[in-house]
């Protein structure tokens, strides 16, 4: 790993003269959080704090009424915890859903990235808010910056053995790549503060850590729910007799892009090869220098793994990686994905135990007049002796529940309604973002809205007989893709308020981008475009034929096998 000279400092963006000025992300985030006269962090800190977990937000809704009355905007912050394959105990399930009723707006959002957000924090008490999570034994260290950031691992309970060996492969590499800096500890957690004489050391980040945020998975075949495909480093398990063997590699990945910029574009990861499981950690860390020392600084939209193998060729990446690593990667082993998507109800495990997959609707956890969910999930908490597993679909995992406590926990998914039928199967494979009103970069509803959309579209489905019929479905309130949204069948993308760009033609499990259908449509022109399409899948599919699949081949979209073909 090589640092930055002040000479290539100055041709930088502004957020690594940040980074550069932080002392190892410290910044005078203590001195913000001190300020009363104002609810915001101050402007470079608010660059700093997401290396902490943390994102400063304003209530959208309220910000022209609040311009209006000479107001500053309603600040709030939004915490994300860092929960290495999405896995905790029910002890720490309790302890987020009391914080998340103490300090936050009394809901918890599961992510698609396989963790909890923590909304509607105060300033005033942001700091007790981390504290908690700590004493939880959780943190949010590294959940957001230009770092690497939460690690997923998909849940496949049927080989709960495999996944236990998997999910550790990804806790380590979760762990091997945390910032060292000890600036979290001493802000947040008030651990003594280092000397002056003494300097942080970040053997792997440098002081400029990395030039844009970097996200990894962890797929275990046939299941691909994680979309591994779409992250900047993917480690694809490959087994015998059900017993780990070591992990095809995948690099490139990432779905980001901007409205109108064609040198933007999502891209799908490249199987590069295969590693020993002793290797990982070692493949996992000289991959992360690489994007360190030759990702772009100088264009934060031209800054991701994707475009430094885009701009260089996989045949550079490669001669690069086996340079450091000393050794050369084998060739990919043979795998095979199915599916991307949560299979629910009760699946039964290893070790004489089960597990109950929840539909999430949007991962917002909370409780109404009729669907005390929140609520429900607490007394499960109290009585469970396994885990919970968010899934990376924003769906939650009842996981390892004995045969002794499984009635138990059936009866109470009964009281607190929590097993939810006849849902139509294109709702079960939904994802929204949160967008509006707290996410500054939306330009249209997402969470908010998509229930009452879907709501229109499952009337469709039913009428046209495909009501038990996956399909994948998702929205976004902008191009940045929380949601995966260009990884759906069906794809919304937000261009503005209550305006979206339709896409078709992702592959089922992850294997293919969708492509741009009708440009800036209303609810109106959404349903009027997709109504016979549907209808017309449902009479003329072939046996086995995905809704992506089709519409490529009945000739509604191009196939998209590069992501520089995005746009073309």
């Amino acid at each position: 790993m090589t640092d930055i000279t002040p000479e290539q400092l100055a041709k930088q963006s502004e957020v690594e003269r940040i980074k550069d000025a932080s002392n190892y992300l410290r910044g005078t985030l203590v001195k913000s959080l001190q300020d009363p006269l104002t609810g915001a962090l101050s402007e470079d800190d608010t660059q700093l704090c997401k290396y902490h977990g943390i994102y400063q937000q304003d209530d959208r809704d309220l910000r022209d009424e609040r311009r209006r009355q000479k107001l500053e905007p309603r600040y709030q912050f939004m915490v994300r915890i860092r929960l290495p394959g999405g896995v905790c105990t029910p002890t720490q399930w309790l302890e987020v859903d009391r914080i998340a009723n103490t300090w936050c707006n009394n809901t918890i959002r599961l992510t698609s990235r396989q963790t909890f957000q923590l909304h509607g924090i105060v300033k005033r008490n942001l700091k007790k808010t981390i504290a908690e999570i700590n004493a939880a034994l959780l943190d949010t260290i590294a959940a957001c910056g230009d770092v690497n950031r939460n690690v997923m691992c998909n849940p496949n309970p049927q080989q709960s053995r495999l996944h236990e060996e998997v999910y550790e492969y990804a806790r380590r590499i979760s762990e091997h790549l945390l910032p060292r800096t000890t600036a979290y500890h001493e802000i947040w957690l008030d651990e003594e503060l280092l000397s002056s004489s003494r300097q942080d050391e970040e053997p792997i980040y440098g002081k400029h850590y990395l030039p844009r945020k970097f996200k990894i998975a962890v797929a275990i075949p046939p299941s691909n729910d994680v979309d591994l495909f779409a992250n900047d480093l993917g480690f694809i398990a490959i087994a015998e007799d059900n017993h780990l063997l070591g992990f095809n590699v995948t690099v490139g990945g990432g779905l980001s892009m901007t409205h109108g910029e064609t040198s933007t574009y999502p891209r799908l990861a490249d199987v590069i090869g295969y590693c020993p499981k002793s290797k990982t950690l070692q493949v996992a860390e000289e991959i992360v220098t690489i994007q360190h020392d030759f990702g772009d600084r100088t264009q934060r939209k031209h800054a991701r793994f994707k475009y430094t193998i885009e701009d260089r060729g996989i045949d550079w990446l490669m001669f690069e990686l086996n340079r450091r690593l000393g050794w050369s990667l084998e060739p990919p082993r043979p795998y095979i994905f199915e599916h991307s998507g949560d299979r629910y109800g009760w699946v039964e495990g290893a070790n004489d135990t089960w597990h109950y997959t929840l539909f999430i609707q949007n991962g917002r956890i909370l409780d109404t007049e009729i669907d005390p969910m929140m609520t429900g999930l607490r007394e499960i908490a109290k009585v469970h002796d396994g885990d919970f597993r968010l899934t990376a679909n924003q769906n939650l995992m009842i996981g390892q529940v004995s045969s002794k406590r499984k009635p138990v926990i059936n009866a109470l998914l009964e009281k607190y309604r929590l097993a939810k039928g006849h849902q139509t199967a294109l709702r079960l494979n939904s994802m929204a973002c949160v967008a509006f009103p707290t996410c500054g970069l939306a330009m249209a509803e997402s969470e908010r809205y998509f229930p009452s959309l879907l709501d229109k579209l499952d009337k469709i489905v039913k009428q046209a007989g495909l009501g038990n019929d996956p399909i994948l479905i998702r929205m976004t309130g902008c191009p940045n893709g929380c949601a995966r949204s260009v990884l759906g069948e069906i794809g919304f993308i937000g261009k503005a308020p209550g305006k979206y760009n339709l896409y078709l033609g992702a592959g089922f499990y992850g294997q293919r981008l969708n492509k741009l259908y009708r440009e800036n449509i209303n609810e109106e022109q959404i349903l009027a475009e997709l109504t016979p399409i549907l209808q017309r899948y449902a009479r003329e599919r072939e046996p086995g034929q995905r809704f992506g699949d089709f519409v490529i081949k009945a000739g509604y979209v191009r196939e998209v096998l590069a992501g520089r073909d995005f746009h073309l």
